[in-house]
């Protein structure tokens, strides 16, 4: 498990979480509830980290919704701060451009 993911967790089992008005969007129109998003961080393993982002390091992790449908979510933390875990964006990953249980790219 990588240092981002770790530090995600820590801060969703404090109850440290935020959601971006971008990831709000992408949450909605892919019907994705936040619940099923911070109550599936658990279960992530990362499949692209980004230490290096401009806006903080964050990760991509795949989840699954409340019925077992695969989810995308990008996961991050603010530059310059340890807290919260922000839900970048959500989204339900194109079968065409990903394999293996959506966790790899084509």
């Amino acid at each position: 498990m990588g240092v981002i993911l770790k530090q995600v967790l820590d801060l969703v089992s404090r109850r440290k979480v935020k959601v971006s008005e971008h990831g709000f969007d992408e949450i909605d129109a892919d019907q994705i509830s936040v619940r099923e998003i911070v109550e599936g961080i658990r279960q992530a393993t990362p499949i692209e980290e980004y230490p290096d982002f401009p806006k903080g390091k964050c990760i991509l992790v795949p989840q699954r919704d409340g019925v077992g449908r695969p989810i995308h979510v990008v996961w991050g933390i603010p530059r310059g701060a340890d807290s919260p875990a922000v839900v970048v964006t959500a989204y339900r990953p194109d079968r065409e451009r990903w394999e293996t249980e959506v966790s790899r790219r084509v």
